[in-house]
């Protein structure tokens, strides 16, 4: 009887202590909680190659774990809190939606540490947060849109109203319409990260409205197929490159690069430098890459969209620089002046010359 007691206690210790090495060093375990499936040539696509680099960084010194298709609410709160019974050392919570999950989650378990992606809140001093510029990309694409439709109506598929979505509708707009004042923007607002049929429905109507270009903030292909199917329109790559519609009509796309940030928050994990910080990274570190600007962008134009991004990497454009209004005419930027973090961060309001209103 004693023995068995002795037994199961040692398994227990096992248990609490994760997967260790030889000499006894237990692996540092490091969760993942997605919104999308990891094949879907997007946003968790491009989250998951991240996982995938702290794997190749680290080798057996990390064991990561990841669940994807969590929706956002008390699905999440469920499956990062049994992340972290499971020992996970550092959890990196994927999605806007997850922000009050994280930190209710974290509230309960104050030696595990949590990053939230996109979000703003950190309750506790064991959450960090992290975005990306994903807006100066936008800038780029507005650009080259503007300078490339011919029948001046630029489609733009958002899937929800929140701060992230409306920067990057607003930076398109303002570069399309600098180069193309007789630009419009439609916009379809689709309610959904990655929904492949509502998404292709949604690029399929404002082809049949007139659009021959489409932009998306939505995670799956399928506005790029639709547009192949429909011919003579264009589009982009949405947080990862979705290469497999160049050269047209994918003809550059938004790139999301996780790793760097992934690998050095588990490493800070590992040597105990970890600390709760917000970072917001855009071109010039990396976090924001733009692909490959296919030749089926003119000449000229791509030389103008690669300025442009050179120019954000060197810290000496801003896509939001004056003179720029609000929707309601009011000013916002005067000449020269540009936008402060603080009012993108919490952007809820169109640009003079968008057309609608921003949903509740």
């Amino acid at each position: 009887m004693k023995r068995r007691t002795i037994l199961a206690g040692a398994v227990a210790a096992l248990a609490l202590t994760g997967t260790a090495f030889a000499d006894g060093h237990a692996k540092t375990k490091v969760g993942f909680v997605y919104v999308g499936p990891v094949g879907d040539g997007g946003w968790t696509y491009e989250h998951d190659q991240g996982r995938l680099a702290v794997e190749a960084e680290f080798g057996d010194k990390v064991e990561t774990v990841y669940q994807e298709n969590v929706p956002e609410g008390a699905d999440a709160e469920r499956v990062i809190t049994q992340m972290a019974l499971q020992g996970a050392d550092i959890i990196f919570t994927t999605s806007f939606g997850y922000m009050d999950p994280t930190n209710a989650v974290a509230a309960k378990f104050p030696d595990v540490k949590f990053e939230h992606a996109t979000g703003y809140k950190r309750e506790t001093p064991n959450v960090s947060t992290y975005s990306a510029r994903f807006y100066e990309g936008r800038a780029v694409q507005g650009h080259i849109a503007g300078k490339m439709t011919k029948t001046n109506k630029i489609g733009y598929i958002a899937s929800f109203p929140i701060p992230e979505v409306i920067r990057g509708i607003n930076s398109a707009y303002i570069h399309a319409k600098r180069v193309n004042p007789d630009v419009e923007f439609n916009i379809v607002w689709a309610y959904t990260w990655f929904d492949p049929a509502k998404e292709a429905d949604a690029a399929t109507a404002l082809i049949e409205q007139g659009a021959d270009v489409i932009l998306q903030h939505t995670d799956s292909t399928a506005p790029l197929a639709a547009a192949e199917k429909a011919g003579n329109v264009i589009g982009f790559g949405q947080a990862s490159d979705m290469a497999e519609y160049k050269p047209s009509p994918r003809v550059s796309s938004i790139i999301d690069n996780w790793a760097p940030y992934y690998i050095a928050r588990v490493k800070a994990v590992m040597d105990g430098t970890w600390e709760s910080v917000d970072t917001w990274d855009g071109i010039a570190p990396g976090m924001v890459e733009i692909g490959e600007i296919t030749d089926a962008v003119p000449a000229d134009i791509k030389a103008e969209a690669l300025a442009m991004e050179a120019a954000m990497a060197a810290g000496e454009y801003n896509p939001f620089t004056g003179p720029l209004n609000k929707q309601d005419g009011s000013v916002w930027l005067a000449e020269g002046e540009t936008a402060d973090d603080g009012t993108l961060a919490g952007m809820s309001f169109f640009v003079e010359g968008l057309t609608g209103d921003i949903p509740n």
